[in-house]
């Protein structure tokens, strides 16, 4: 039988991909770790990484060994919150996953309160602008800018987003402020790109507002994959951007064509089915809701 101590140490490094790295979250010393490594390979026969002076790569066996052991993982996770759920207060570790910009720019804000009211939840928030795989236990929760793709989710609508055109009054002061889309063509425009998928469709509009078949598309001053650089570039006075209004709101920027909306989308509160009685899930997803409802930016 395996080892559960170095299943857990081999699954630090193959998160961490590296000893080095792995030896810093568990708190043991990189040869403790290489010895415990050298001893599972040897009970299993066969060689789990690939040693390069960059890192460490599983090999084919290490892969089949860290699915395995990644499920595991997630259900001692789900074992230690429901324990810690049968209390009568909500308690255990949340960890939440949404887009950059809204996580850094409308949610973040809001946690010191949450944490407040809810002492004994631990939260992990991962902000990226790709999808994690819910059902895999990436995250646990997770705020999505347009409906889920995944199958068998727990959905529950928090609001409806919109969009406008938004520069700072510099650029204003400096390029004027246009009068009609068409105008727009003369103007640096910063948008998303195409690089990688955005969040919301939307954050590409500013290219294609008002030319419909035309080609091609307007040239973007700046293409960046981040919804916080697009806003603080716009902010700069770089240029013109769309940009969420619950992301504008209150900043020192000027609504451009403000008689122009820009396109909508539908953000949801998601989670696996698993979770649907979970304590800690419910008292997060309710106090979204209050907070969604209290604001006046979207």
């Amino acid at each position: 039988m395996l080892d559960w101590d170095r299943i857990r140490v081999f699954h630090a490094v193959a998160e961490a991909g590296s000893f080095t790295r792995a030896a810093e979250g568990l708190n043991l010393s990189q040869s403790a770790i290489s010895r415990q490594m050298g001893a599972l390979e040897e009970d299993l026969g066969t060689a789990l990484f690939h040693r390069h002076a960059r890192g460490l790569v599983l090999t084919e066996q290490g892969e089949i060994l860290h699915e395995a052991a990644r499920s595991v993982a997630a259900r001692m996770r789900d074992a230690q919150a429901h324990l810690s759920e049968s209390k009568d207060k909500p308690a255990g570790h949340l960890r939440i996953n949404t887009t950059i910009g809204f996580g850094v720019g409308w949610l973040t804000p809001h946690l010191a309160e949450f944490c407040n009211r809810y002492p004994e939840i631990k939260l992990t928030l991962l902000v990226q602008d790709s999808e994690v795989d819910l059902a895999m236990r990436e995250a646990d929760v997770a705020i999505r800018l347009q409906a889920p793709t995944q199958p068998d989710l727990v959905r529950r609508k928090l609001m409806v987003g919109h969009t406008h055109l938004y520069a700072a009054e510099s650029y204003i002061s400096a390029r004027g402020e246009p009068a009609t889309l068409d105008a727009l063509d003369e103007h640096a425009l910063i948008v998303y790109g195409n690089e990688t998928a955005p969040p919301a469709p939307s954050l590409n509009w500013l290219v294609h507002v008002g030319q419909g078949d035309q080609e091609p598309v307007r040239q973007a001053k700046l293409m960046v994959n981040n919804v916080i650089a697009m806003l603080r570039a716009a902010e700069s006075g770089m240029g013109i951007a769309t940009l969420p209004d619950y992301l504008a709101h209150g900043r020192q920027l000027v609504r451009v064509l403000p008689h122009v909306e820009g396109p909508s989308f539908t953000s949801y509160f998601v989670y696996p089915e698993e979770l649907r009685n979970s304590k800690r899930v419910a008292v997060f997803r309710d106090f979204l809701l209050e907070k969604v409802g209290n604001e006046s930016a979207w």
